[in-house]
């Protein structure tokens, strides 16, 4: 239960409005705090921190933000009306690479397949009658209807039942972990991770925090796509490259060996794969990669529309709960009434009309576009679900700016997700036998559950012995070959950024900005959720975020803040100019997440040298004027800060 402090018109959107409403429960992070920012955990551990979002777990709230980090790479304010009333939509300009292509593919199977994966299970688990109640509860029904010719009412009112009251949901569809239902048989299997540790992922992996193991098993998805895929699994994102890097233009383009495979393949056979003999080469390949925007697009407004109706009938706070539900159903009644009244000849009539009428009258099929499209432009837009029936109700993204724009609103950020070096525990995750709705013994659901001790220890002795044998002589041969070339490629590296550093002492602003990319562990310290950090034009120093002021602002000084996000002051006797910039957040019209290094050389570095890349962040005002910030190791943070705290309506590129 919402109650604005003021009406919505006096927020740019209703996510606005719903981060600064008085909400009646409140989290940690809906308590304004008036004496300045409040650090709710930014660097403490997990269970330390406090319910945030009242309705909300904190491990829910976190897998938002983990996979909102990996979405969000370039954003713009924009001043065009929203007729959904929420902002950070996807550009219709927005430029393909394929590390989106990646992350869109990576939505699709978190969202789309995983909730196919799972209807497909249930469907698995009526018809085996392993829950002879169930399936004969529904046998019965769908009978009764056929015999009275009302299976199409009865499956709208069951429709109607599922959106309108939540509870039958897990009457009607008892939930059982992904991984242990069997979709052949609906009975129980050992999940193919060996031991459930996680219920929501299709192997059942363990996973340290919620919802780890199914992004793991997108990510592997992906990298296991043809040609193209291969360019997405190499995360190739060309415009966040830095310009003027001189170890990625040195790097060659993996992606080009597949074609290369295939061209050696065919000259190895006859075959004149060249372009002089081939004149269909480069038009397919430009026609092919023209043909990935539109792909990545479609792509992602299914995954929008899938996250939109699933935000729709469990809606999240601070989102209201009843009325995209009740809008909802109100269709499906209307669809109920009509199936009363129509017959099956009917249907078929209509059927064939339609048929025929899109068929013989593409001219005035034509002349009728041309007139809309004259007279209303944007005509489509207005027919599309987020701005009719499914209006108001967000994307997984734009829940999650909400959600960060309220922590903002009460001068209180939302820690960032947990991160841990280590794996995760090999144990099962926690699961009721008692409660789960399967047709199995306690037995059976154990060793279901549990990896076998007779293949664990076998898979032990196995690892041992192939331990063993590697370490013999005669076999490190290949071990020592591929050695040799990573310490030479570390070396390269090493000296690349060597003289990235005697080139950045003499002036260069290129050189300059690979300063710091490969930090060392004593340089990773604490950071937020103030004091980010961060290099700019090559120098050590800290981006600050000062709220606490009338005129929010970002600047870079030399020195950190006192932590409690009031303003750094730039007056030069006081400083001795440690202040480089400051720029009102209000002001910014642009967000870019650019690379530390180029998508070519952070594959090089990480198979080389093992070391997390630290990337950087555009500024861009209103007057065009750009800052550029390097070497940010919490770079999602801050841009997650930035985009949260102004009353900007953002869209995504």
């Amino acid at each position: 239960m919402n109650t604005p402090t003021s009406s919505a018109g006096d927020h740019p959107t209703d996510s606005h409005a719903l981060a600064n409403a008085d909400h009646d429960e409140k989290g940690a992070a809906q308590h304004n705090q008036h004496d300045g920012v409040k650090d709710l955990g930014w660097n403490d551990h997990p269970k330390d921190v406090p319910t945030l979002v009242a309705g909300l777990d904190n491990e829910e709230l976190w897998t938002l933000i983990r996979r909102f980090n990996k979405q969000m790479y370039h954003v713009k304010a924009t001043t065009a009306p929203l007729l959904g009333g929420l902002d950070l939509n996807i550009a219709d300009e927005d430029e393909f690479s394929p590390d989106k292509l990646r992350a869109n593919v990576e939505r699709l199977y978190m969202t789309v397949i995983i909730g196919l994966m799972g209807f497909g299970k249930h469907v698995a688990r009526l018809r085996s009658w392993r829950e002879p109640r169930r399936t004969g509860a529904f046998a019965a029904v769908y009978a009764l209807a056929w015999i009275f010719n009302l299976l199409v009412p009865i499956v709208f009112v069951t429709l109607i039942v599922l959106i309108v009251y939540p509870p039958s949901r897990p009457i009607l569809f008892p939930p059982a972990p992904l991984a242990l239902v069997n979709s052949d048989t609906g009975g129980v299997q050992s999940p193919k991770a060996g031991v459930l540790g996680s219920h929501d992922s299709a192997t059942g992996a363990p996973e340290k925090h919620k919802g780890e193991a199914v992004e793991q098993e997108a990510s592997n998805f992906v990298s296991g796509i043809g040609s193209i895929a291969l360019s997405s699994a190499t995360g190739k994102h060309e415009q966040g490259d830095p310009e003027g890097d001189p170890l990625n233009k040195s790097v060659p383009d993996p992606t080009h060996m597949a074609m290369a495979g295939a061209d050696a393949k065919s000259s190895a056979q006859g075959g004149t794969p060249s372009a002089d003999h081939d004149k269909t080469k480069q038009p397919m390949e430009d026609a092919m990669w023209g043909k990935m925007r539109p792909v990545m697009h479609t792509i992602g407004d299914i995954s929008d529309g899938w996250e939109r109706f699933a935000n729709a009938l469990s809606p999240t706070p601070p989102f209201p709960k009843e009325k995209p539900r009740l809008v909802l159903a109100s269709v499906l009644v209307a669809g109920l009434a009509v199936s009363m009244f129509t017959t099956s000849v009917m249907v078929v009539k209509g059927t064939t009309f339609g048929v025929g009428a899109a068929f013989f009258s593409d001219p005035l099929i034509w002349r009728g576009l041309d007139w809309l499209n004259k007279n209303y432009p944007n005509w489509q837009k207005f027919l599309e679900l987020r701005n009719t029936l499914l209006k108001g109700v967000p994307t997984n993204a734009q829940l999650t700016i909400t959600l960060l724009r309220i922590g903002e609103a009460n001068r209180a950020p939302v820690p960032p997700p947990p991160t841990s070096d280590q794996p995760p525990p090999d144990e099962p995750a926690d699961l009721d036998h008692d409660e789960l709705p399967l047709d199995a013994s306690n037995d059976e659901i154990h060793s279901a559950i549990h990896e076998d001790p007779a293949e664990k220890e076998a898979a032990e002795v196995a690892a041992a012995t192939t331990a063993g044998a590697e370490g013999k002589p005669k076999h490190r041969h290949g071990a020592h070959i591929i050695g040799f070339f990573k310490g030479t490629t570390k070396g390269g590296v090493e000296t690349k950024l060597g003289i990235d550093k005697v080139r950045a002492k003499v002036g260069s602003n290129h050189a300059k900005d690979h300063l710091g990319v490969l930090p060392k562990p004593s340089e990773i310290g604490p950071s937020g959720p103030v004091d980010f950090k961060g290099r700019y034009k090559g120098s050590k120093g800290w981006i600050n975020i000062s709220t606490a002021a009338a005129i929010p602002c970002v600047s870079w000084s030399k020195e950190a803040s006192d932590g409690s996000g009031k303003a750094v002051e730039d007056t030069i006797d006081r400083h001795d100019k440690h202040v480089a910039f400051k720029v009102p957040i209000q002001e910014i019209k642009e967000l870019k997440k650019v690379g530390g290094l180029g998508w070519k050389a952070k594959i090089v570095v990480g198979w080389a040298t093992g070391k997390t890349v630290a990337d950087g962040l555009e500024i861009v005002d209103k007057e065009g004027n750009v800052w550029k910030l390097t070497a940010i190791h919490d770079r999602d943070e801050l841009f997650n800060r930035l985009i949260a705290i102004g009353g900007q309506k953002w869209e995504s590129w």
